[in-house]
């Protein structure tokens, strides 16, 4: 199946040539990267390395530029759309991982989980607490158990695109964009992968963002869980 990576760029000058090297020597699939107007050396970057990429031309966030690159998916009729974070914290050599299922025909929408085998990198106290309320609100709504709602390497099949692309958070997206998933009836499934610590950059969720993040994404996930969208694929 025709099978593309997106990894959304945010200041990432640090990791992101590494990070491409990397899935060019363990992978085999197309690559985009959404430079979401970065302000450190990203650009320049790209574009000496000859990198693939898509220069937005404001600053959308973290979900705005996951979304351009399900919105180029799909006119480039790519099969299956991957999210790779670019801070190096996902590895590419397991993206055959997530895929599997959906070549499988088994799930619309595949999460990788750090929290099912237990190794690597567990991520902050702090962050695992925010996880496991996810975790519970999601089943409180649904009735499906997610172990990883905060994960951002996960793979989407079109009909999993065509969602995201028409209803997509601009901030935090992964949790209210799992349970959206849910909601429409969409095969959503986890796999046990293996997380690294952060390579380069910066966290989208600032030290005195916590509370405010927590707020924003609970209501968004019980938000997601009443809309129901019409899918074409």
């Amino acid at each position: 199946m025709k099978t593309l990576i997106i990894i959304p760029c945010y200041n990432e000058q640090e990791t992101i040539t590494t990070l491409y090297d990397e899935i060019r020597e363990k992978t085999s699939y197309d690559v985009v990267v959404i430079n979401d107007c970065s302000t450190d050396d990203s650009r320049a970057i790209l574009r000496d390395e000859n990198i693939p990429h898509i220069d937005l031309p404001l600053n959308l966030g973290i979900g705005g530029a996951v979304q351009t690159g399900y919105r180029y998916a799909l006119q480039n009729n790519y099969d299956i759309a991957v999210q790779l974070d670019g801070d190096g914290q996902h590895d590419p050599g397991q993206v055959h991982k997530i895929v599997a299922p959906i070549e499988q025909g088994t799930a619309d929408l595949v999460i990788g989980s750090r929290y099912l085998d237990k190794v690597g990198f567990q991520s902050s106290a702090m962050r695992r607490a925010g996880i496991k309320f996810f975790k519970f609100l999601i089943y409180c709504l649904s009735g499906k158990r997610i172990t990883d709602a905060t994960s951002g390497f996960r793979a989407a099949n079109r009909g999993v695109m065509q969602l995201f692309e028409k209803n997509y958070a601009k901030d935090y997206p992964e949790p209210e964009s799992n349970m959206l998933a849910i909601s429409n009836k969409l095969r959503v499934c986890e796999v046990p992968v293996t997380m690294r610590e952060r390579q380069g950059g910066v966290s989208s969720i600032k030290a005195l963002q916590p509370i405010y993040y927590m707020i924003k994404v609970s209501l968004g996930i019980i938000i997601s869980s009443t809309m129901r969208v019409k899918i074409t694929d």
